[in-house]
């Protein structure tokens, strides 16, 4: 079963070839699409002259900078593998670890899978008030789905091809975003969104943020 793995990238200019070298050497099946979303630190130079042309990397260049919801949305609808998943650029995310992450999609018993930092084994520890905001975002996510994730900011978001190709994105929207408890209309979506896909959460280990 083929992965397509989605890396949206802003100014990354010193970790964006060692992020796709890592993802190409993990051991599972994968295409790996790039979206640069309007870089002015040389991101987009390092992209056109050494990772364009590798094998199974497919890089996508934006005109400008339109957010991180607009570059997942281009990554989203190029996709062609069965599991699509987010990697980020900046190497916080090890790739070896995405096998672990898809793999209740690939057995079969989900449909969208969400990596956790604190679920099980060791973890980097955040800083307090980052810690606190997550948890404050988390909560008001599973307020608004009836889901109970355990960390909403994660980068690790997995799910079948066809389901987030189905789904409609804000224009800032990630494909973790909260949406306003007040918005009778998100509250209908996400309900029926809890009734149609089987969601569960995997552990994600984490290195320290890049500088």
């Amino acid at each position: 079963m083929q992965i397509s793995v989605v890396v949206p990238c802003f100014n990354e200019q010193s970790t964006i070839v060692a992020l796709v070298e890592r993802v190409r050497a993990a051991a599972f099946d994968k295409e790996i699409i790039v979206v640069d979303d309007g870089s002015t630190d040389g991101t987009r130079e390092v992209l056109e002259q050494q990772v364009a042309s590798l094998p199974g990397v497919h890089v996508i260049l934006q005109d400008r900078n339109y957010g991180k919801g607009a570059a997942l949305r281009r990554g989203f609808a190029e996709a062609r593998g069965e599991v699509v998943i987010v990697q980020d650029a900046d190497l916080e995310y090890d790739p070896s670890q995405i096998p672990f992450v898809v793999a209740p999609i690939i057995a079969g018993y989900a449909d969208v899978v969400y990596g956790s930092r604190f679920l099980g084994g060791p973890h980097r520890v955040l800083y307090f008030w980052h810690s606190v905001g997550n948890s404050l975002l988390t909560l008001v996510s599973n307020m608004v789905s009836d889901l109970n994730l355990t960390d909403m900011e994660t980068c690790y978001k997995a799910f079948r091809r066809e389901i987030i190709q189905s789904l409609t994105l804000g224009k800032t929207a990630s494909a973790s975003s909260p949406r306003s408890p007040s918005s009778s209309r998100a509250r209908r979506a996400s309900a029926s969104t809890r009734s149609r896909f089987r969601t569960t959460a995997a552990p994600t280990p984490t290195a320290r943020r890049s500088a």
